[in-house]
């Protein structure tokens, strides 16, 4: 900065709010996308805390339960969440299928068909298609701005060089003092777009991976009611 003076160059503040119109366009545009970038993140963040504090507490009162029907009235104590409304899903088909098959001391059904069996798990993969959309709202967002913002950010810069050779063309000056100031400031746009793009690919990619681990366990845990219906000879 010192040494910027002594040039008579300008400072950092007056690259910031020098440069022409559409740069500035650009710093706005870019200064959203950060912002905005910045929120999907700190929502997602705390989205996906929630859900797994729900899915430590869903096992938990799982493992408490030695049948389907002590499960059943555990999981409907229990507040709404993805975990919760899979298992009532099933458990709510299944009951359809077989009437009063989870009452206490209710006489033995028989299991069910193959073509039942089918659709249970047609049940079960809607409500985890349906769950898995739901966790991944925002996410594409994100995606958008990492794609976006460098791109947006080199227009920035390509607008600000053409306008500094122009301006060398009116003044015939191609001095590194006529010329830096104007390059600085086409450059800041690339900066910008950088800082805008960088937190939101970083921030996709592990989001993705805790989606696509949330799904797992979705499935994991059809899977395993699935197999609680053929262990007590239900199926």
């Amino acid at each position: 900065m010192t040494a910027m003076v002594q040039l008579g160059l300008p400072s950092r503040l007056e690259i910031f709010l020098g440069g022409s119109i559409e740069t500035r366009i650009v710093l706005v545009i870019l200064t959203l996308f950060s912002f905005f970038g910045w929120g999907i993140i700190l929502w997602k963040a705390r989205q996906f805390r929630k859900l797994r504090k729900h899915g430590s507490r869903f096992v938990e009162a799982i493992s408490r339960a030695q049948r389907l029907e002590d499960a059943y009235r555990v999981v409907m104590r229990q507040s709404e969440t993805p975990y919760t409304r899979m298992f009532r899903q099933g458990i709510n088909f299944f009951s359809e299928l077989r009437p009063g098959s989870l009452r206490e001391n209710a006489p033995a059904a028989p299991g069910l068909s193959e073509a039942q069996l089918n659709a249970l798990w047609l049940v079960l993969e809607k409500v985890q298609d349906e769950e898995r959309d739901a966790v991944s709202g925002g996410m594409v967002w994100l995606s958008i701005i990492a794609v976006t913002a460098p791109l947006l950010g080199l227009l920035g810069t390509v607008l600000g060089v053409m306008d500094s050779f122009i301006g060398i063309s009116m003044t015939g000056s191609a001095s590194i003092a006529a010329v830096a100031p104007g390059i600085a400031q086409a450059l800041v746009t690339t900066a910008f777009g950088l800082v805008a793009a960088i937190p939101a690919a970083i921030g996709y990619n592990y989001f993705v991976s805790r989606a696509n681990r949330f799904s797992g366990e979705l499935e994991g845990f059809a899977s395993e009611f699935i197999g609680t219906l053929a262990r007590e000879g239900r199926l």
